[in-house]
């Protein structure tokens, strides 16, 4: 059994040590977490897995200006002596940073005076820190790289996203990409405006829980609202996800048939060729499924959910081979391989669904930030960058659906499975001024990059059922939220 240790600094406030059991470890060419065992020991944060090699640290930490974060260390390997555990997360965001601004230097990027002097600074902090162990000072070196290095982090991200506007706006003075909301209800009269300025496309959810609550019993009239609304004013319409693999998006009447692979594919096409066949003429971009690669409900296994999937895509070509066809990945960082073995991370499920010869049109990431169990851990937008890049070399268009918590209050139109405030936050927490200061530099890399065809946030007014609590751009009171401003001005300035 592989084992490695961290020293956690003397004076670390409890509610940061006891996140700490979040910690996992990590490797491979998509850098996702493998099964460990974690133990919060005094100062001691001690990391078991069953395979011996060296891998990386990934851990939630608190940065001054950037919030509580998941960061990760440098690839280590195993040994008897503790790391230092801020020394190891510094090094790594560091690492992670001037390695990355190295790559896009090579490709054209123009640093500033100002943010070689913040990696200079970093490094100088880093290296203090290092050279001070095992002194107290250490902590505060380190505590202090990272905070700059975060800060690199932003501020290159922030300079990459607009030299690469820059550069496609040579060839197009306003961009075709897509941005959109998700509404399962016409938007209200007085907010009706301010959602078309904002966003030049609309998701159906087309939620088969809802749609078909009793079995062959269908309520499309919702739908059918959204659509004509949605036609009469010119935007751009897509629907789904049609099946959603979580007990907020499947019909309790599908349950007892878990297990059962062949009657459960047979019900889901049904329900995909009904709800195809209704809208086809209208809809030609759906969102087939999501969460099929992290599906802990119907009791299948990971084979039989990509065979489930490439099934469902059958379905839905049977009614038009011409629709165009999304797949939605779950936690695509793959936050889910922690808790048990799986063959299959996030990645390797789409890829194994390409080299299937399933032509897909789009897949859809799921970045919905501090939320659990359904959501992941939040990570700065250099990860995000990261992971974008990685998912590009599949080869096929990146759709990207977004949400994040404005508050920690209890949201009764939400899914009760999913729970807010202990998995990390960008700036102060859970606000609506951080939701929209977030939305808007995740929206805006999102969209620079060409291989991402479109952006959605997950859903429009919290008074509506949806999934993420407090999520919406408009709050169960009727409070628009800051967020829809900012996304307004991300369209103006770049999109059709």
């Amino acid at each position: 059994m592989g084992v490695m240790t961290f020293q956690i600094p003397g004076g670390t406030p409890a509610e940061t040590v006891n996140g700490l059991t979040r910690a996992c470890l990590g490797g491979g060419y998509d850098h996702t977490p493998v099964p460990c065992k974690v133990e919060v020991r005094a100062d001691r944060l001690i990391l078991k897995r069953d395979r011996d090699e060296s891998g990386f640290l990934m851990a939630p930490w608190k940065v001054e200006k950037a919030g509580l974060l998941l960061g990760s260390s440098p690839t280590l390997m195993e040994r008897i002596t503790p790391y230092h555990l801020v020394v190891e997360l510094g090094r790594g965001k560091l690492n992670q940073v001037r390695s990355q601004t190295a790559d896009w230097e090579l490709a054209g990027l123009e640093l500033s005076a100002d943010l070689r002097d913040l990696l200079h600074r970093s490094t100088h902090e880093l290296c203090q820190g290092i050279l001070d162990i095992p002194r107290p000072e250490a902590q505060r070196h380190a505590q202090s790289a990272l905070a700059l290095s975060y800060q690199a982090a932003e501020e290159v991200v922030e300079l990459y996203t607009q030299q690469l506007f820059g550069i496609r706006h040579q060839r197009q003075e306003k961009l075709d990409s897509l941005l959109g909301c998700r509404v399962s209800a016409v938007p209200p009269s007085p907010v009706e405006e301010q959602f078309r300025s904002a966003f030049n496309a609309v998701g159906v959810p087309l939620n088969w829980r809802t749609t078909e609550p009793a079995q062959s019993n269908y309520n499309w009239e919702a739908t059918d609202a959204v659509v004509a609304w949605a036609d009469e004013r010119a935007l751009a319409l897509s629907a789904g996800p049609l099946i959603d693999f979580s007990t907020f998006g499947l019909p309790d009447w599908l349950l007892p048939w878990e297990g059962d692979l062949p009657s459960l594919a047979s019900f889901m096409c049904d329900y995909i060729e009904t709800a195809v066949a209704r809208y086809r003429d209208r809809i030609r971009r759906w969102t087939l499924c999501t969460g099929s690669n992290n599906a802990s409900v119907l009791g299948l296994g990971e084979d039989d959910l990509i065979r489930l999937t490439a099934r469902l895509a059958e379905a839905a070509w049977g009614i038009d081979t011409q629709l165009e066809l999304v797949i939605g990945l779950a936690q695509p960082w793959g936050d889910y391989l922690v808790s048990e073995e799986h063959t299959y991370s996030p990645f390797v499920f789409a890829d194994t669904l390409l080299r299937a010869g399933l032509s897909f049109a789009a897949f859809d990431l799921e970045w919905f930030m501090g939320v659990s169990p359904r959501g992941t851990y939040f990570r700065d937008l250099l990860e995000g960058s990261r992971l974008l890049d990685v998912f590009g070399l599949l080869g096929v268009p990146i759709q990207l659906t977004l949400s994040y918590p404005a508050s920690t209050g209890v949201d009764p139109a939400a899914d009760p499975r999913q729970q807010v405030g202990s998995m990390g936050h960008f700036r102060d927490g859970l606000r609506p001024d951080s939701q929209a200061e977030w939305a808007e530099q995740a929206a805006s890399l999102a969209l620079a990059k060409p291989h991402v065809s479109a952006v959605f946030w997950d859903h429009f007014i919290d008074s509506a059922p949806h999934r993420i609590p407090n999520g919406g751009l408009i709050d169960a009171r009727g409070t628009v939220h800051p967020t829809l401003e900012r996304l307004r001005k991300l369209r103006r300035a770049h999109l059709q």
